[in-house]
């Protein structure tokens, strides 16, 4: 069995992600995004689907970032 590195529970169905070539061990796809998700620098939550950037900066919709006074970043192009 492996440990998940984020909630420490020892579990037989375990899986590894594999983030700029460094392995992490998780029981849960919940575990896996509150480890390696961003998150959004305007409203905090975490991004699962693709999100926006700008300059290295995430959010989560067009809406957040025009919050932080981002323009020109579209959720549909």
């Amino acid at each position: 069995m492996a440990t998940c590195e984020t909630c420490g529970n020892d579990y037989d169905k375990a899986f590894q992600v594999t983030m700029n070539g460094k392995a992490h061990t998780f029981d849960s796809f919940e575990c896996a995004i509150h480890a390696l998700a961003p998150t959004c620098n305007h409203c905090g939550i975490r991004i699962v689907g693709h999100g926006l950037e700008k300059a290295g900066t995430f959010f989560c919709c067009e809406h957040c970032a025009e919050g932080e006074g981002v323009k020109g970043l579209r959720d549909r192009i």
